[in-house]
């Protein structure tokens, strides 16, 4: 993979997240009830949201082109 398609990668993957945490989406989920284990589903919609990003570093890093390389100093 090249480091040009990384990046597109990358970027698109991590802004959907915070587009859906952030814009209008959020305002259909911003509410009290339903609850969701426990939690306010707006609650749910953040942490579920965090959680995915946080799944898609990880893959992000397994298929990052220059994890491998070793810098020169």
């Amino acid at each position: 993979m090249t480091k040009q398609k990384f990046i597109k990668i990358y970027c698109l993957s991590l802004t959907i997240p915070f587009l859906l945490l952030v814009f209008p989406l959020f305002s259909i989920a911003n509410r009290e009830t339903p609850f969701i284990i426990g939690l306010p589903f707006s609650v749910f919609w953040v942490i579920f949201w965090i959680v995915v990003t946080f799944i898609i570093v990880l893959f992000l890093y397994k298929i990052d082109p220059d994890k491998d390389e070793k810098e020169v100093h």
